[in-house]
């Protein structure tokens, strides 16, 4: 496990760098990454592959997207196995000047990330009761200013290291390991220009997801919905009989929605409806809606549903007052990872060999493996070590990522 230690210093470098995605400038058709900022760390991550001695590494400058390969060294191998990572940071928070704390031997105790005129920064197990199993370990936190970034940089470092480690110890046996890191999975973009004839994997897994032992096959179907509501601005003193308030429409539009269906009221297997952002005036409003669930039936009657409320304010306000745009993301990869168990049969057998227990659970969101899935690469999603994703509280447990490079360099050679 020592040998693997190094994943600590790649992470540590690359949330350094600002990869933050864009919403906004992911809808449009013209632009592609959302931000020219991930290109930064593509760039990095081609050079760092480059001197390790990587194969076929490629970092496409246009799209912004990193290749590389690992030579096998069993000669009799016969599958390409590929991981995969996203370099982009969640808008929810900013990714800018990232200051992470590194938290040793964690006593279980609340740990005081920072402060500033906003106010100050608590990461308490009363709040985060995973934090209590980490009694021990040593973990990285944020400093309550910005994120962390360990979704998914903890997943790229554990990638990387793999990387390192297997080129540097030709003498372990694995078939040609294919490696991919991707822009824009944070705005449902991730795989939109990805090359699957250049990654050239036969299966692969995203490293993408949070505590140690989990493994995931099932993810949410997706879709994302934005609605316009077009007001009518008025002084407000002679504003009686002619003032459309469209924050007034908006708040309204929301009230429609049943309370029991949004992430703060489901778990598991539920699905649900969530106002992401809502910004706007009198004369215009605008909402942006993401909208999940498991279940494909109960996915479309979800996205009914949206249809439906438009359609009724339409005809209470005016068609001209209200504008959808919607738009299905990703679909549950389930169906596509089925026919392909040995997958998920290889990581329980490797994390039971390294006592680790796995978790196998429905993923309450989405990887750029549901997609590669549907587009003919199976592709579950592992671990990184990461919790609390895309807010100030989130942090990761350097020795579950530890365990987790030891865990890929397992899997390499399993699958071969």
């Amino acid at each position: 496990m020592a040998e693997y230690k190094d994943v600590l210093e790649r992470f540590l470098r690359y949330v350094k760098v600002d990869t933050q995605s864009d919403e906004a400038m992911a809808e449009r058709e013209d632009v592609f990454p959302s931000t020219e900022k991930q290109k930064d760390l593509g760039r990095m991550l081609t050079k760092e592959l480059e001197e390790m001695g990587a194969s076929d590494v490629y970092f496409d400058e246009k799209n912004c997207y990193v290749y590389a390969k690992i030579p096998a060294t069993d000669p009799a191998s016969k599958t390409v196995v590929g991981f995969i990572s996203h370099m982009d940071t969640s808008p929810a928070v900013s990714g800018k000047d990232v200051k992470p704390q590194i938290i040793e031997n964690y006593d279980g105790e609340d740990i005081f990330l920072g402060e500033n005129e906003d106010g100050k920064w608590i990461l308490s197990p009363k709040d985060f009761p995973d934090l209590t199993t980490l009694k021990g370990k040593d973990i990285i936190t944020t400093d309550g200013s910005t994120l962390l970034g360990a979704d998914d940089k903890a997943g790229v470092a554990e990638i990387m290291t793999m990387a390192d480690y297997l080129l540097r110890h030709p003498e372990i046996q694995h078939g040609t390991i294919a490696i991919g890191f991707t822009p824009d999975e944070e705005v449902g973009c991730g795989v939109d220009h990805f090359d699957l004839k250049r990654f050239g994997a036969d299966i692969a897994y995203t490293v993408d997801g949070g505590p140690l032992g989990g493994l995931e096959y099932e993810c949410f179907n997706a879709a994302g919905a934005t609605v316009i509501i077009k007001g009518r601005s008025v002084h407000p003193g002679d504003a009686k009989g002619k003032m459309v308030n469209a924050i007034l429409l908006a708040a309204e539009f929301a009230g429609r929605f049943p309370a029991d269906e949004r992430p703060d009221t489901t778990e598991g297997y539920e699905g649900f409806y969530h106002l992401d952002e809502i910004s706007g005036g009198v004369d215009q409003a605008k909402m942006t809606y993401i909208i999940r669930d498991h279940d494909k039936a109960k996915f479309e009657a979800k996205k009914a549903f949206m249809e439906q409320q438009v359609k009724e304010m339409q005809a209470k306000y005016g068609e001209e007052a209200f504008t959808l745009r919607m738009k299905d993301q990703y679909y549950n990869m389930v169906e596509k990872i089925e026919p392909h168990m040995e997958l998920i049969d290889a990581v329980k057998e490797v994390m039971t060999a390294m006592d680790i227990t796995p978790s196998i659970e429905p993923i309450r969101g989405g990887t750029d493996g549901a997609r590669l899935s549907f587009e003919g690469l199976p592709c579950p999603n592992l671990c990184t070590g990461g919790r609390n994703y895309h807010g100030r509280y989130e942090y990761v447990c350097i020795n579950d990522m530890i365990a987790i490079v030891e865990m890929l360099v397992r899997l390499s050679e399993k699958l071969r």
